[in-house]
């Protein structure tokens, strides 16, 4: 068995703590991921990891072979790089996150069109809420939409992001169309669970308005609030990269459009700037070029 993957396969498992997670993150079976551990402590002759029904620990011979093999698998890495660096081909696999209605909207098509560029690249998109450690869950890039970006993190911006209130044409119909800010202390409100749920906060030029708002449904995740309105359920703050092609179409209508919430930006952000590899650096440099207009 090749002692190499047997190394990688080592570190991933004391990386996860596990090894059905393991065998998830590297796409292989947990019984490969067994055998691949196995096959290393046999060379070795010694055990690397207690096992339990709950945990995997290493022993002292695993923290010596960690160590060992984690510079071995860099060095080798270096070799890699080194020896193809006359050829202009981007290899590996990346690991992104970002939101889920922007994965949604926008990321997955604009990593379908990079990919295209660069086919012997693999990328894995993690579309998820919460917030991540970067460094923990070894991603590469994260895309954020926000006003703060963490200030621990390298962020590159990418592109505004403006939000809309928009109702159906049919909540509309039967509620009324609010024609002042505090007119929304009357209407059903769509509300973000994580941030806003009970003020909203608009502008209009330099007129700023906090409007205490009531919400039936609120959700972690934009585009369940933008189901929501498109089914009558109220009025929803949505970004415009969601909301654009409704509003185009009519089946979303623009509420207030003369005050808007506060602007944010999309966010490239990364650990450090050392040891960036050029794949994200193509990842990136497509990215900014790609939202240089939005296309919403």
């Amino acid at each position: 068995m090749d002692r190499l993957t047997a190394m990688r396969v080592f570190v991933a498992v004391t990386e996860s703590g596990s090894f059905s997670a393991t065998a998830d993150k590297l796409e292989m079976s947990r019984a490969m991921v067994t055998r691949h551990v196995g096959a290393l402590e046999q060379w070795l002759g010694a055990r690397l990891l207690q096992r339990t029904t709950r945990s995997v620990t290493l022993t002292d011979a695993g923290e010596t072979c960690l160590r060992r093999s984690q510079q071995m698998l860099a060095l080798m890495d270096d070799v890699e790089q080194e020896t193809s660096c006359h050829d202009t081909a981007l290899r590996g696999q990346l690991r992104v996150t970002c939101s889920v209605s922007l994965a949604y909207a926008q990321m997955a098509a604009a990593l379908a069109n990079f990919l295209k560029q660069h086919p012997q690249l693999k990328i894995d998109l993690n579309a998820s809420e919460g917030a991540l450690n970067l460094v923990e869950a070894r991603i590469d890039l994260a895309i954020r939409i926000s006003a703060e970006p963490d200030p621990t993190l390298i962020g590159r911006v990418l592109a505004p992001c403006a939000s809309v209130l928009v109702a159906s044409p049919a909540y509309l119909a039967a509620h009324g169309v609010p024609k002042t800010p505090s007119d929304l202390e009357t209407h059903q409100c769509l509300s973000f669970a994580n941030f806003g749920r009970s003020t909203w906060t608009l502008n209009r030029g330099e007129e700023l308005c906090q409007v205490g708002v009531r919400s039936q449904l609120s959700a972690n995740e934009a585009t369940a609030l933008l189901q929501a309105a498109l089914a009558g359920g109220g009025v929803a703050l949505q970004p415009t990269y969601l909301a654009n092609p409704h509003l185009a179409d009519g089946t979303l209508v623009a509420v207030l459009p003369d005050w808007q919430p506060p602007d944010m930006a999309i966010y490239a952000l990364y650990p450090s700037r050392k040891h960036l590899s050029p794949a994200v650096r193509a990842l990136l440099d497509f990215l900014v070029q790609r939202f240089a207009t939005p296309r919403w």
